[in-house]
């Protein structure tokens, strides 16, 4: 359940960067809206993989690089991840398109600011 949550705030923040930054664009595998909000999901579960893997990775070994410089690294390795999810994406014959490094930069930023703040309004209780 937990899961799910995620994956559709995700999504919706992913819809919102879209509508915000005009350096990144959805574009859905099909015509219709059950088309663009499957793309959508879709793009936010790809995300989710690639933040939990490569991003991980990336992370242990920037970690040099995050102490030196208080975390503003963490702006280029999300804007690197946007990036590699806009590739893999293409690459299936839909999804999400980043104009460029800087596009992706702002992006990123974007969707973390909106995915942290859906966060915030729709996080679960906790069951003690």
């Amino acid at each position: 359940m937990r899961f799910l949550l995620r994956l559709i705030i995700n999504a919706f923040a992913l819809w919102l960067t879209t509508l915000i930054v005009s350096g990144v664009s959805v574009r859905p595998y099909a015509s219709g809206t059950t088309a663009a909000v499957l793309t959508f999901l879709l793009i936010a579960l790809i995300f989710g993989i690639v933040n939990a893997v490569i991003g991980t990775i990336i992370r242990i070994v920037a970690l040099p690089l995050y102490i030196l410089t208080l975390g503003l690294i963490s702006l280029i390795v999300n804007a690197f991840l946007l990036l590699i999810v806009s590739w893999i994406s293409g690459a299936m014959g839909f999804g999400l398109y980043v104009a460029g490094f800087w596009w992706g930069v702002l992006g990123a930023l974007v969707l973390g600011v909106i995915a942290w703040l859906l966060g915030l309004l729709v996080r679960p209780t906790r069951r003690t």
